[in-house]
């Protein structure tokens, strides 16, 4: 097992990884911003050093500032959390060519399955279904208009490098299809530095299903059930829950097992999420693959007992997995909402200080943050600030609870979508588990 840890990220994730390390017997290194002093993941670890002034690019992007500080701190490894590095190929490379181990992924498979049209080559070899469309890259709007006949309208046009988004445009037409590849392709260069785009056939109304997995170095592969992650803003998720409420036994088996088909296809070690659309008739289809750990796995940590982050850990240090896929059970029902510092109708920032804070609590009741009563949310980094998360036997009394939770959740001096997610709790749509990727549009605020 390692000895030290360094923690390559910040707020909530930081601190959850922390709290593994420390069951574990690790120590631990923060990593932090000159402005990210006072984060609460700064506090717990077991050391702390700065690595660069408050604009990520110059400080948790920055990847020779990192590496030198695990060196200073003779940290063997280094876990990366969400975002920022952890699906950085070449980071995961220099990690590998400095001695230290990225508790993630190979570089080769984040490559693989980080591009869409080779994602897409991939999982086909492996029987996972697909989106009608593409399996290269687009070079032109005539060859759009082409495929886009053969396919069908509605289609989409994604960038290959794509992600939360961005480089995503939807066409109901042939006359708006020339603009809207030009400006996808526009959005892809900006946002990845690669232009490139593919097409597939639209999914209107879909659900998005993933499903979670974890597989060891030595070949093993399990799933740990789906999460059901429909109600999202502009393509940023809101709200989670774990089972989906619609999947059929037969359908939730098969979604399972083309996960494990796919993750094996690329040799996948780690944990990773296999993102899924579920349509209205019930079939689903191949989208993408998150390769690392996803913000929202504690609600398939709540029904399944299984510490994710730990075995993230373990299986990055050569252990092989613990479980087998029959010995995972689930039990109950979770929800998760995530809470940001944001106007919950207009949704725009709203950093500021702290000046009143009190968590919920009670049985099933979990919050993942790292902010406390005068903690100053930064405006610099990502509006998330807390992850509450509840279980309950049923969905129904899982819905009230995270109700009742919200009533108990107070953070003074910011707004928070906190409202936001009470109007949620109290929905017809939401509670009947009728929802689908455009339930926010639906919801009048």
């Amino acid at each position: 097992m390692f000895h030290k840890i360094l923690i390559a990220n910040r707020g909530e994730i930081a601190l959850r990884i922390i709290r593994a390390c420390k069951e574990l017997g690790i120590k631990t290194v923060a990593v932090h911003s000159d402005v990210d002093r006072e984060g609460l993941h700064v506090k717990m670890a077991d050391e702390s050093i700065c690595i660069g002034p408050a604009p990520s690019i110059a400080s948790y992007l920055n990847m020779k500032a990192i590496i030198s500080a695990a060196e200073v701190t003779d940290a063997d490894a280094i876990h990366p959390g969400y975002g920022f590095l952890s699906e950085n190929a070449e980071f995961a490379e220099i990690c590998g060519n400095c001695g230290i181990t990225f508790i993630g992924p190979s570089p080769e498979s984040m490559r693989l399955m980080g591009d869409k049209i080779s994602a897409r080559q991939t999982v086909i070899k492996a029987g996972v279904p697909i989106l009608p469309g593409t399996t290269e890259g687009v070079k032109s709007a005539e060859e759009a208009k082409k495929i886009a006949a053969k396919i069908g309208y509605p289609v989409i046009i994604k960038a290959t490098a794509g992600g939360g988004g961005r480089g995503m445009k939807v066409v109901h037409s042939p006359a708006s299809l020339a603009n809207a590849f030009a400006a996808a392709r526009s959005e892809a260069q900006a946002g990845f530095g690669n232009p490139e785009v593919y097409i597939e056939k639209y999914c209107e109304r879909p659900r998005h299903v993933e499903i979670q997995i974890l597989g060891d170095k030595h070949g093993n592969v399990i799933h740990l059930g789906e999460r059901d992650c429909s109600i999202q803003r502009r393509h940023q998720k809101l709200l989670e829950e774990a089972p989906c409420p619609v999947l059929t036994p037969e359908t939730r088996k098969k979604m399972g097992e083309c996960a494990v088909a796919a993750a094996k296809a690329v040799n996948y070690y780690s944990a990773g999420t296999m993102e899924f659309l579920l349509d209205q008739s019930g079939d689903f289809y191949f989208m993408e693959m998150n390769t690392r750990v996803q913000v929202e796995h504690p609600v398939t940590e709540m029904i399944t007992g299984i510490d994710i982050v730990k075995e993230q850990i373990r299986i990055a240090a050569g252990h092989k997995l613990r479980y087998k896929q029959s010995e995972v059970k689930f039990h109950g029902h979770s929800i998760e909402c995530r809470i940001n510092a944001e106007d919950p109708v207009k949704f725009t920032p709203s950093p500021g200080k702290i000046d009143g804070y009190h968590t919920p609590g009670g049985l099933g009741v979990r919050v993942d943050s790292a902010v406390y009563d005068q903690y100053r949310v930064l405006p610099h980094y990502d509006s998330m600030i807390a992850k509450l998360i509840v279980h309950a036997d049923t969905r129904e009394e899982a819905i009230r609870r995270m109700a009742r939770a919200l009533d108990e959740y107070i953070i003074e001096g910011i707004k928070t979508t906190i409202p936001l997610h009470k109007r949620i709790m109290n929905n017809k749509e939401f509670i009947e588990g009728a929802v689908d990727t455009g339930f926010m549009e639906r919801l009048v605020l």
